[in-house]
């Protein structure tokens, strides 16, 4: 993309998305984020009624007095955008395709953190890491994970969520509040996820266009898949075609829902044609 039209693009994202953030949702993010991360402050001697998972065993050991950890709330958060940007991603039938929308979403997500002084940071995946950007804050860094999101083109030709969330979790140590922004039409991402879930608060962002979850009764259609690049024709007045095809979506959102269940991470479902404000709104309204 040309660098004077990429520059028009983010600009008019920040025009949309920032008062989006400021007017609407800076405090749904707060009271649905804040509080939940917590740090370790200092120990001191057991006292009755402490949790006992809290007591500090190497200074106990040392002192020969149970002493436990005090934890405090954390004033600055920690937001990650972890984004698949695989070639199925620019898919879309009606309104938008679903990456122009999840771009969308992350500069909401990014400038609602950055209004309440947190910290963002950007992965943008395939079947392999494409970008990593180190969670900072203010607006200049903002608009290049903006600028990232635009410009940037999958090189792999897959999508691999598990290798995403290993990556993440190898990288950024301290807890924060992590977005996971994809259409999961993959599978094989249970452990990692579950991993990830355990140090971080985890939650699926799923963006799907309308016509993946069936096919259309249109005759003979060419297809083509998008990440491998093969084409086959397909027989779309047929039932038993519409049926196997049903069949595979409802499996793999199927496992989505089951893996982040399991895991105690919470879930979002948002439709190209839906408006994603009121999505999120009704979201953070729920967590808060």
């Amino acid at each position: 993309m040309e660098t004077t039209e990429l520059l028009k693009r983010v600009r008019r994202i920040e025009i949309k998305t920032k008062g989006l953030s400021r007017q609407i949702f800076s405090g749904e993010y707060h009271s649905a984020f804040k509080g939940r991360g917590m740090s370790f402050s200092e120990v001191r001697s057991y006292q009755y009624g402490d949790d006992v998972r809290n007591i500090d065993w190497n200074v106990t050991a040392r002192s020969g007095e149970p002493y436990v950890k005090v934890f405090e709330e954390e004033r600055e958060l920690t937001v990650m955008l972890l984004v698949d940007i695989s070639k199925s991603s620019y898919f879309g039938t009606v309104k938008q395709p679903k990456n122009e929308l999840i771009t969308e979403i992350c500069a909401v997500l990014a400038f609602s953190a950055a209004q309440n002084n947190d910290k963002v940071g950007l992965l943008l995946f395939s079947d392999r890491v494409e970008k990593f950007l180190p969670p900072k804050k203010g607006r200049g860094h903002v608009l290049r994970i903006i600028r990232e999101l635009l410009d940037t083109r999958p090189e792999g030709g897959g999508t691999d969520i598990g290798m995403a969330l290993t990556y993440f979790t190898n990288m950024v140590k301290k807890r924060s509040i992590c977005f996971l922004l994809s259409d999961y039409l993959a599978t094989d991402y249970e452990r990692p996820l579950r991993l990830a879930a355990r140090r971080h608060d985890l939650v699926g962002l799923h963006l799907y266009d309308p016509r993946e979850r069936e096919l259309p009764a249109v005759g003979l259609l060419r297809a083509k898949d998008a990440e491998t690049g093969k084409t086959q024709w397909i027989d779309t007045d047929s039932a038993r075609v519409r049926d196997r095809y049903a069949g595979w979506y409802n499996d793999t959102m199927d496992y989505f829902n089951a893996a982040f269940r399991q895991s105690g991470a919470d879930t979002l479902s948002v439709e190209t044609t839906e408006d994603y404000v009121k999505e999120l709104l009704r979201f953070f309204k729920r967590r808060g």
